[in-house]
């Protein structure tokens, strides 16, 4: 018996003295230096895990499609099988490598949209290519056709290494252009307008913003085809320089309070003639509280609601009245948006305010040049969207805005409406074609009203 045993109880001594021989030494264990400093690598390496993650989430990638099958299965079984049809890790990377330029901690991803436009209007319309308002019939009663390239946007978005004296919040920021500075420009020479440029630092809870960019006030856009998005029309808010600050409150998975607040450029839109802007001696100040209900995230349908307002100042030099002329320019907005299914869904907006030309309220009008009061208006916009399939879709809707008669001299516009529907086909999720048809009414203090008929054929290629 013992002569059996004994082989067994060796065998079991040198396998148990084998894995002893392989442990780490009890010293090693015991110095709280090295856990410290393992401590700071997984640290780092989750540090760089998240950026990857938030740039996966901003910069999404089409992965390959994948053969399902039965477990056990081999690739061999499958008609077409092929090792190429299943990339690692490193190869994603690499590939996600392509879609930007890099610089040191820096991505960089160059985007534009190429946009042409074909455009007759049964009467003239301003600027022409897009349409602000309608010439008064006892001036332009002429027609018009339009075909123009000026809508097409070049930009670059930028994102940068997390910052930690804001808690480790993402960096980045934009610059986009496009090509509709009329002043400067003909139709086939062009010059640049700055659309965006602007610096931030942001993450889940608060967004930190510095240059220029949209207003807070009244968010939302219009799904017209038209590059002024009913701007002069009742659609107000426009883009200006700012540092602004944004702060996210999330209740519950379904239910977000948004906060925002921005020190702003004032831009004077009144000049020409016997007035010319100055620079105020306080920034215009803008504000919004929004509240988020529902599921957020994609393919979710959140109801959105906002609040937003501005009060600031103008300055203007008079070549009768004098200089340093400073009027008051103020707001009060209402923004909502509710998708009703996953096809069809309503939004609009409502203001009223005054002095509001610089915000493309008031029909452009912001101060009467004759008696120098501010111009009160009032106004708002209204739409209804459907997708008839993932690729064919339509916005149809009605935008106003009603400046007050007792604030307008002769010859200035009291009036301006617009009822629009489109329809839009998406060839690629890149490459988009659309018409449009607009019937627009502006009216003028002791001058005919100009009525226009427009219809307008986009074509949208965007990378």
């Amino acid at each position: 018996m013992i002569k059996h045993i004994l082989p067994i109880v060796t065998l079991m001594l040198s396998i148990c003295g084998s894995s002893l021989a392989q442990m780490p030494n009890a010293a090693y264990l015991g110095h709280p230096e090295d856990y410290s400093a393992r401590l700071r690598q997984l640290e780092a390496e989750t540090q760089a895990l998240r950026a990857e993650v938030e740039w996966l989430r901003e910069n999404p990638v089409r992965l390959p499609s994948v053969d399902a099958r039965p477990a056990g299965m081999s690739s061999a079984t499958i008609v077409g099988g092929d090792d190429a049809d299943y990339y690692t890790i490193d190869e994603l990377r690499a590939e996600m490598k392509k879609l930007a330029w890099t610089k040191g901690d820096f991505r960089i991803v160059p985007y534009g949209v190429l946009w042409g436009n074909m455009v007759y209007g049964s009467q003239r319309t301003v600027p022409g290519s897009y349409t602000l308002f309608v010439h008064s019939a006892d001036v332009h009663p002429e027609d018009e056709f339009i075909v123009d390239a000026r809508n097409t946007r070049l930009g670059i978005d930028v994102s940068g290494p997390r910052i930690p004296f804001f808690f480790c919040a993402t960096s980045g920021g934009k610059v986009e252009v496009d090509f509709q500075n009329s002043l400067l420009s003909t139709e086939n020479k062009p010059t640049i307008m700055l659309r965006h440029a602007y610096l931030e630092v942001k993450n889940e809870e608060y967004r930190l913003l510095f240059g220029q960019t949209w207003d807070v006030i009244s968010p939302l856009l219009p799904g017209t085809l038209m590059y002024s998005v009913n701007w002069d029309a009742g659609n107000i808010g426009y883009r200006r320089a700012q540092l602004r600050g944004e702060r996210y409150i999330a209740f519950s998975d379904v239910s977000m309070l948004t906060a925002q607040l921005s020190a702003n450029q004032q831009v004077f839109e009144d000049g020409g003639g016997q007035i010319s802007g100055e620079f105020p001696n306080w920034p215009i100040i803008q504000g919004r509280v929004g509240w988020t209900l529902g599921h957020r995230g994609k393919n979710c349908r959140p109801i959105t609601v906002g609040a937003s307002g501005h009060i600031g100042e103008e300055q203007f030099d008079h070549a009768i009245f004098g200089i340093n002329n400073q009027r008051r320019t103020w707001s009060a907005n209402v923004d909502l948006r509710v998708p009703l299914t996953d096809r069809l869904g309503f939004q609009g907006e409502w203001f009223t305010g005054e002095n509001l030309g610089a915000f493309l309220g008031g029909i452009g009008q912001g101060v009467n040049p004759i008696a120098l009061n501010p111009i009160r208006s009032t106004g708002g916009w209204f739409e209804v969207w459907f997708d008839w399939t993932p690729a064919l879709h339509s916005h149809a809707g009605y935008s106003v805005d009603d400046p007050n008669n007792n604030d307008l001299a002769a010859g200035q516009r009291s009036y301006n409406q617009v009822y629009y529907g489109n329809l839009a086909y998406d060839f690629t999720k890149k490459f988009l074609v659309g018409i449009e048809v607009s019937s627009w009414k502006t009216v003028y203090v002791d001058r005919l009203p100009g009525d226009s008929i427009r219809c307008e054929f986009v074509a949208k290629y965007a990378f």
